[in-house]
């Protein structure tokens, strides 16, 4: 793609901007100049690096079918973010003289993208270290340390927060952005009010009340989030995450989803039985229970079908079900049962190895069930820091197990069996199949992995560098769940506050805490309001100093290089690639003593940066932007256990993938897990294996449980039902992509 017509546009905009606001004396005028004069520089550094990129970036692709690696979508996401400046230089150039011109919003709109395109400038720099490093047509790096360790510890102390405020999920779909917004919002409300021993319905109920300052607030929103990303441990992401887990949320999913005649909860207790193996099937194996960590213990399912079929209102499995309340009714009384299916999809949840359930998946899998004509059995496997691996593991292979000896139980005769994953539970449907193949049982007739993790470790990538700006899926927060899935997170136990209750109970419970803490939250609302009167001139001031200290480090456009060296243990701000930097403010405060954005660092951070991204240096004096939050506790793992190849199945030695069925993934351009799909594909190709790699354009990881929020989504999750369609009943051909259905992405200008 031809990038020299958007850098031509934009510099020329950029040059008559700064023409045009330099004849202004005023405050924002001098910070007009500055945010052009910065985004010409960084425009101008960028081309280069593009063109390089564009050049090469073929190379990592798994086909020529499939464009797709870390590489493109590192390059894509800065010309978007670029074309993001170019429309609003464009907006400026033609309205600046009009008396409706809001300078203030203005500015500080690119300000935010100013700080954004320096931020991508770093992260171009550092793919381009990766480029140079990396073993040739790989896209992680090889060494357990080095680089990686060296990537790791600048995304420390990299600034984070330009990407959750006013830029927050520019590089996806339009559509879905003001859905990322609202998630952004309630998750820095929630991370507010956060106590570790309180509900989470509580904290969901205070936080209504704080969640308006983050919405019109972004820099402040931009600040909070990257605070809760660097510093609260997974405990925090477990409770925000599990918010969809409520009775009243899970109610609410349940009215706007498909209606199925069957959806009940099974609790299946811990019971060897014996399997036939599919080479023979006079020998058979033992299969025992889950054992890791806590010994024998019953596994928790959900069975979902369309209609009521034969052996679903048996009493032997209504004696495996277990109450859910009113809200889990069923709609299969005095219905005549349909014969069973010879189809069955076991499902694998997502959620980070450490969060969420069957249930706050179910809406998608109650439309698969009805258009697939399948039962449909999603496993609730133990969840990490309290279980880590095996125990997942464990509990995934025993269910498929347990399915393909009782399907005459879940409605189905099991002669086409499909497992079915996204992110982590992609990782389970692909080890617990290498897990079947190594027991000689019956394999799947395939696997569906949606945007599946299969390096389960922090090692540097080029789509891994997009977690600086993911807003679901942090580096920080990545680290934590895979850290806890591999033990080496400090399990305290599950919080009292999130106890597993009766459904009576928990509703009298949290009904209880929901009016507690309406009463608190409104009391201390009303108190913070009347209070912050005689307040609104300084906040108004600080607010100012934080955004002067965006633009004004970019004010002298014409300080030479040795006066930018001279300058660079000054400050670690410098938007136009090495111009003077005004002294350091002093930061504003924000309720909770949670600071706003700072740019720059005092002399101490300073040499903490320093010493933390030691063997890192950036070209022609250019410094991006730090953190003023602590640093993220992010470190390399040694144990040997994250090199289990039923951990990270990417890692797997060659007759052990040999033994996978065919494997499908789903993968998203925009998501920092692409690179582990795009390797884990190869490894399997180079093999000689059947397997297929789809990409979906401009949608974030975890789409499927966004399925039924915009056009977009709808598309990508009719893809993932088409891909198991032909894994059950392989008489339809394979569509070969997304190209006949999926919208052209929202920087096609580009």
């Amino acid at each position: 793609m031809d990038s020299r017509p958007l850098f031509q546009a934009l510099q020329a905009l950029a040059e008559d901007n700064v023409a045009f606001f330099r004849q202004s004396a005023t405050e924002t005028g001098r910070r007009f100049v500055a945010a052009f004069t910065a985004i010409r520089e960084h425009a101008r550094c960028m081309e280069p690096a593009l063109r390089h990129f564009a050049s090469i970036c073929h190379i990592f692709d798994l086909d020529e079918a499939t464009p797709a690696n870390g590489y493109r979508s590192l390059a894509q996401t800065a010309r978007c973010c670029l074309a993001h400046v170019l429309h609003k230089s464009r907006y400026v150039a033609a309205n600046r003289r009009s008396i409706f011109f809001r300078t203030g919003h203005n500015v500080a709109e690119l300000e935010a993208y100013c700080a954004a395109l320096a931020q991508l400038r770093a992260l171009l720099y550092l793919a381009q270290r990766l480029l140079t490093h990396n073993r040739p047509g790989c896209l992680f790096h090889h060494e357990e340390r080095g680089l990686t360790e060296q990537v790791l510890q600048e995304y420390c102390t990299l600034h984070k927060g330009c990407f959750y405020g006013r830029c927050l999920g520019f590089q996806f779909a339009p559509s879905i952005r003001p859905f990322l917004q609202t998630i952004a919002i309630g998750l820095v409300s929630f991370g507010e009010n956060y106590r570790r021993h309180d509900s989470s319905l509580s904290m969901a109920a205070g936080s209504l009340f704080t969640s308006g300052k983050f919405a019109m607030d972004p820099e402040l929103r931009g600040a909070e989030f990257e605070r809760i990303t660097q510093n609260l441990d997974v405990h925090f992401w477990k409770s925000f995450w599990n918010l969809t887990e409520t009775e009243l949320l899970a109610s609410v999913a349940s009215l706007a989803s498909t209606p199925v005649r069957v959806s009940r909860a099974l609790i299946v207790p811990p019971e060897s039985f014996e399997l036939p193996l599919a080479a023979d099937p006079s020998l058979t194996i033992t299969i025992t229970p889950p054992v890791a960590h806590t010994g024998p213990g019953p596994i928790h399912m959900r069975l979902i079908s369309h209609e009521l079929r034969e052996g679903q209102d048996s009493e032997a499995l209504s004696a495996l079900a277990r109450t859910e309340g009113s809200l889990g009714l069923e709609l299969w009384r005095k219905v005549t049962p349909a014969p069973p299916s010879p189809l069955l999809l076991v499902h694998f949840h997502g959620g980070g190895f450490v969060a969420q359930t069957s249930k706050s998946h179910e809406p998608y899998l109650r439309s698969w069930a009805q258009e697939l004509g399948a039962p449909v059995l999603s496993v609730d496997y133990a969840l990490a820091p309290e279980a880590p691996f095996p125990r997942a593991l464990e509990e995934c292979f025993y269910a498929y197990c347990w399915a393909l000896h009782h399907c005459h139980l879940l409605g189905s005769t099991a002669q086409r069996v499909c497992l079915a994953g996204d992110s982590a539970g992609g990782n389970l449907c692909l080890t617990v199949s290498m897990r079947a193949a190594a027991f000689g049982i019956q394999l799947p007739d395939g696997v569906m992995a949606a945007y599946p993790v299969t390096l389960v470790r922090a090692a540097a990538s080029p789509s891994r560098l997009l977690t600086l700006l993911d807003p679901l899926l942090p580096l920080s927060v990545l680290c934590k769940c895979l850290s806890a899935y591999a033990g080496t997170e400090p399990a305290e136990g599950e919080p009292p506050g999130l106890e597993k209750l009766s459904p009576v109970n928990m509703m009298r419970r949290d009904t209880a805490l929901l009016l507690r803490e309406l009463r608190h939250s409104a009391s201390a609302w009303l108190g913070a309001l009347l209070d912050g009167v005689g307040r609104n001139n300084g906040a108004s001031t600080g607010k100012s100093a934080v955004r002067k200290s965006i633009s004004e480090a970019a004010l002298d456009d014409n300080s030479t290089v040795e006066s930018r060296s001279s300058r660079k243990s000054q400050t670690c701000q410098d938007l136009s690639c090495g111009v003077p930097a005004p002294p350091t403010p002093a930061p504003s405060p924000s309720p909770q003593g949670s600071p706003r954005v700072s740019f720059f660092l005092s002399g101490e951070q300073q040499e903490v940066v320093s010493a933390r991204a030691e063997g890192l240096e950036y070209p022609d004096g250019f410094e991006p932007l730090r953190s003023d939050q602590p640093p993220a506790n992010l470190t390399l793992e040694a144990s040997p256990v994250v090199k289990n190849p039923f951990m990270s199945p990417l890692l797997a030695p060659d007759n052990m993938l040999c033994g996978l069925p065919p494997v499908h993934i789903v993968a998203c351009a925009l998501d920092p897990m692409l690179d582990d799909s795009v390797m884990f594909a190869r490894r399997l190709r180079e093999l000689g294996q059947p397997v297929t790699l789809q990409i979906v354009q401009d949608l974030p990881h975890g789409f499927l449980s966004l399925s039924q929020l915009c056009r977009e989504t709808r598309q990508a999750s009719a893809l993932c039902t088409r891909i198991i369609r032909e894994i059950l009943l392989p008489t339809e051909p394979m569509p070969p992509g997304l190209e006949d259905s999926a919208p052209p992405p929202p920087c096609s200008v580009l």
